[in-house]
């Protein structure tokens, strides 16, 4: 079965938390501080897997998690780094973000393999904390929380010669003369349901891939039938083939097809009608006059687009085509199209705002606890000056300061953080 978009949610490993622990051995009655390190989280890694051209298996797994680092130990032993995560996807997929619809990565040419979020940092154990004044500390940091999105993986083929036009105007039939594909052929509308793909071996110049994209409609790049399926398989294509019905045996006029295939190409993404098209006048074996073909001609090769009438069925005319794609290849870039990326995924997760609760003990007594102000305490030199002026605005940006006063502290009183005590002023 060819699937070529799911949702899925990603998220990497927490860090480890940092432990709290002292040295206990025998004639050692104070020993100081070995809370050990937690260890690193895991990755989410995007890797390349050329073996695959689906994305079926993420149909039944649709969560990924990479595993947490683990806490630190007693005696300075650092936690171990959690195992990173990898998820293997076919070549020329697409990675965006599900609510922006930003692109993380594009898993095509070079890109073989990328991070796409690193796991959290392992915290410090209380061994880091330790200081003149304060030679016990009963704190350590908290490991950093993972990163996770929700993500939707697109799967757009690469190819270098994309094969439009409507159902029935002989694509597969082409695509079969020309390479070693086998696609399903019948008299029908959407006989063909998934991109297919072949390799030319082109005596008249350079290899190239070729892709069938499924019959496009009207109204494709709404999304009726199943449009954005379709459309999204062009965008990597260097050149695009419009395949019409010259001998208009459905009564269809083909330069009028050619127009309607090219605004929905351009309704869906413009810069699509910025690569190079040929078009190709095909069943010029059962065409009982040169009207349509004349008038094809008349109206695009003055615009610089080239009309090769071809049989794909008799291989009429199959010469001259790939002459031409061997020209338009031989001008353009060899590395295949590649969507840049545009969301900063390693930016920092805004801070947490972490609980603290407020104690009054006596009338002029607080105690204030919470994983926040705990770990300030543990970056903070007060034998400074800024250090300690720092510590006071992190008490007001909290809102601990407003708490402090609506609990009615006043002037003098004394607040306790742990194992600090001072006086509260204004």
């Amino acid at each position: 079965m060819f699937v070529d978009r799911v949702k899925i949610y990603i998220e990497s490993g927490s860090g480890g938390n940092g432990a709290v622990s002292f040295r206990r051995e025998k004639y050692v009655p104070n020993g100081g501080p070995d809370g050990g390190d937690g260890g690193k989280g895991g990755d989410i890694i995007f890797e390349v897997d050329e073996g695959l051209n689906t994305l079926m298996d993420f149909r039944h797994q649709k969560h990924f998690k990479a595993e947490r680092g683990e806490d630190g130990k007693k005696k300075k032993c650092d936690g171990k780094n959690g195992k990173d995560l990898i998820i293997k996807v076919p070549p020329g997929t697409i990675i965006k973000e599900a609510e922006t619809g930003k692109i993380m990565a594009d898993m095509t040419g070079e890109t073989k393999s990328k991070v796409l979020l690193k796991g959290g940092k392992g915290g410090r154990g209380n061994q880091h904390f330790a200081t003149a004044s304060r030679q016990a500390p009963r704190y350590a940091e908290r490991g950093q929380e993972g990163k996770g999105y929700w993500v939707i993986l697109e799967l757009k083929v690469i190819a270098d010669v994309g094969l439009v036009g409507f159902p029935n105007a002989g694509k597969s039939t082409l695509l079969s003369v020309l390479t070693n594909a086998e696609p399903k052929i019948a008299d029908y509308p959407f006989t063909t349901l998934h991109p297919n793909l072949g390799v030319v071996r082109n005596p008249y110049g350079r290899d190239f891939v070729i892709a069938d994209i499924p019959g496009i409609i009207e109204g494709a790049h709404q999304g009726i039938g199943l449009g954005h399926d379709f459309l999204r398989h062009i965008e990597r294509t260097k050149i695009l083939l419009h395949m019409v019905d010259v001998a208009s045996i459905e009564g269809r006029n083909p330069a009028e097809d050619v127009e309607k295939i090219n605004f929905e190409l351009k309704a869906y993404n413009e810069e699509l009608l910025k690569r190079p098209q040929i078009i190709v006048a095909n069943k010029i074996d059962v065409m009982e006059n040169e009207n349509n073909l004349n008038l094809l001609k008349e109206t695009y090769e003055t615009k610089g687009i080239k009309v090769i009438p071809i049989s794909a069925a008799t291989q009429k005319g199959l010469k001259d085509l790939l002459i031409e794609i061997s020209k338009i290849l031989d001008q353009v870039d060899e590395e295949p199209v590649k969507f840049e990326e545009d969301f900063d995924y390693f930016e920092e997760p805004e801070e947490i705002k972490e609980p603290f609760t407020i104690k009054k003990i006596s009338s002029s007594y607080y105690v204030v606890e919470g994983t926040g102000v705990e770990k300030v305490i543990g970056y903070t030199n007060f034998e400074s000056e800024k250090g300690f002026a720092f510590f006071q605005k992190y008490l007001r940006d909290k809102g601990i300061i407003d708490a402090l006063e609506k609990a009615g502290i006043q002037e003098g009183d004394t607040v306790k953080i742990y194992d600090l005590e001072f006086e509260y002023y204004k």
